[in-house]
């Protein structure tokens, strides 16, 4: 028996055992100890097995996730898949600062071409850009950016295609100090890639073409559910495709780990989404899209947030630019004035309050003493171009003191 095949077959094995000493694999596969061992060494090194005196066992969260109990999951793509530029979640930044609590991301990865206009164009008018610029971007990768600079140990997991923007997504998760993340490759489509125009209010319009990002597999989610397990608060957003990021959510709820969906861009899929939300964070077209309210103030806010607190029973968080944030945990409604800021660029706004939320979570702080972290967060992000440039922790603090926004309990 080959080596690969032995090692899919231990794991089959521990599935309807449970447990097996080192003694019985070697017999049962006509091996020495010595192979078995090195077997459970490499299979413990990528978390899916527990060494223990004697024996091993699967590792508990693969037992119980329901990636595991479902006879059409091919175990060999949890065998097999490779994960590059790997590194576990680490406690120390780049810099050298502690990071405190885990967040795990799966979100997509785009390459951003953004052309600054003065305003945008009216339908069948071209018009002369000022500027245009090609850079890193995708929600996933801009909220895993944000919750590295908010101070949380992050491990971020995207899908990109086999071409020249390959590299260019590696060297950038690289470059920005995320060591821990998983980047998975498909022949099967191109890198995602968004078309951005900024006007020079700061507003922005976005064409994306998902490519990659709608190619995950349920063996790219097994590979990814030690992850989720270690972490703290988990991630989705709309970009990637629905079947994938449904089985994620649901192995962070039988997990017990924290989930934050973020239902952007808006589709009807995310209905199906809800009831493995703990928290949902839309702004104010995706609240109303979900709840049939038109939102466009406070009262309206709470109108919506009922809404789609009855229908998903998860804390809703609606963004709102200019007028804050508004909570509901489905008894108090909290707002967060919004944070004074100079607007350069609003493209990376949701994405910097939702890596910001996810970070503040993971350390152990409330929902709404989070929400009002991440309104300061995200205030100094739309004043740098750039939806990937995010603003680092210490500044943060500075504006929460500065301004001292209060909450505001309704």
């Amino acid at each position: 028996m080959y080596r690969d095949t032995r090692r899919e077959h231990i794991v089959r094995l521990l599935r309807s055992r449970e447990e097996c000493s080192v003694s019985d694999l070697a017999e049962h596969f006509s091996v020495t100890k010595e192979t078995i061992r090195a077997d459970l060494t490499w299979l413990q090194k990528r978390g899916i097995v527990t060494r223990h005196h004697g024996g091993v066992s699967l590792k508990k969260h693969l037992m119980q996730s329901a990636l595991f109990q479902h006879d059409y999951v091919d175990m060999s793509l949890l065998l097999k898949q490779q994960q590059r530029g790997i590194g576990y979640l680490t406690s120390q930044d780049e810099k050298g600062r502690i990071m405190v609590g885990k967040v795990c991301i799966l979100g997509s990865f785009n390459v951003d071409i953004v052309a600054k206009v003065h305003r945008f164009p009216r339908d069948g008018e071209t018009l002369i850009a000022r500027e245009t610029t090609l850079g890193p971007g995708g929600k996933g990768a801009n909220q895993a950016l944000a919750s590295h600079r908010a101070g949380a140990q992050i491990h971020f997991a995207c899908k990109v295609g086999c071409d020249q923007f390959n590299l260019f997504a590696r060297n950038h998760i690289e470059s920005v100090g995320m060591g821990s993340f998983t980047l998975y490759e498909t022949d099967n489509a191109a890198t995602g890639c968004a078309v951005i125009y900024v006007n020079d209010e700061g507003e922005n319009m976005i064409a994306i073409s998902p490519g990659a990002n709608l190619e995950l597999t349920d063996g790219d989610i097994a590979q990814l559910s030690h992850f989720i397990a270690e972490s703290d608060v988990f991630v989705v957003q709309m970009e990637n495709n629905i079947s994938a990021t449904q089985l994620a959510l649901k192995c962070a709820k039988e997990l017990q780990v924290t989930t934050i969906l973020n239902p952007a861009p808006w589709s009807p899929d995310v209905a199906s989404l809800l009831p493995f939300a703990d928290i949902v964070t839309p702004n104010e077209t995706e609240a109303t899209a979900m709840s049939g309210v038109q939102v466009h103030d406070i009262p309206t806010a709470m109108q919506a947030a009922t809404h789609i607190y009855n229908a998903g029973q998860c804390a809703v968080i609606i963004t709102m630019g200019k007028q804050g944030a508004l909570i509901f945990d489905g008894q108090h409604y909290s707002h967060i004035p919004a944070f004074s800021a100079v607007a350069v660029d609003t493209t990376g706004a949701g994405d910097a309050f939702n890596g910001a939320l996810a970070a503040s979570l993971a350390k152990g702080e409330s929902l709404v003493r989070s929400a009002w972290y991440a309104s300061a967060f995200a205030s100094l992000a739309v004043e740098q171009e750039g939806a990937a440039n995010m603003p680092d922790d210490s500044l943060v603090a500075a504006r929460m003191k500065q301004q001292n926004v209060a909450i505001q309990t309704l």
